[in-house]
């Protein structure tokens, strides 16, 4: 299966803004699981793909702002380190287990955390959607 979003245009980096709101729920819910949700294997994978996309999505905000602040700032090195771990667990294939829409989760979590930080550090220049 295709793990990333059909967008030839590239509106999901420029145009749409996420729905953080719903993410973060989405998120909670997720991690909120303890032991089998008895969800199908199906509707695990699309839970996954949409954390994904999420993460992908996320994952630009941070690196566009990380890269607004001066490459010897302690926070751009932190987003940077995030950055490669995402790219990282991203590259995994998606499989519809609860393992793997938990792990995608988290990921949107991290990221979201990283922005806010950049956005605290930098109010100005950063922009948190």
């Amino acid at each position: 299966m295709n793990s990333t979003l059909h967008d030839p245009e590239g509106r999901l980096d420029a145009e749409l803004p996420l729905d953080r709101e719903l993410h973060k729920a989405l998120v909670k819910a997720v991690l909120g699981w303890t032991g089998d949700p008895a969800l199908p294997p199906a509707d695990l994978e699309q839970i996954a793909l949409l954390l994904t996309g999420t993460a992908r999505a996320v994952a630009v905000d941070v690196r566009h702002a990380a890269g607004l602040l001066p490459e010897d700032h302690a926070a751009r090195a932190l987003a940077d380190v995030v950055l490669e771990e995402a790219d990282r667990r991203l590259s995994v294939p998606l499989e519809g287990t609860a393992r793997c829409a938990q792990s995608r989760a988290r990921l949107v979590r991290v990221l979201y955390e990283r922005l806010d930080r950049l956005a605290s550090v930098a109010p100005q220049t950063v922009a948190v959607p």
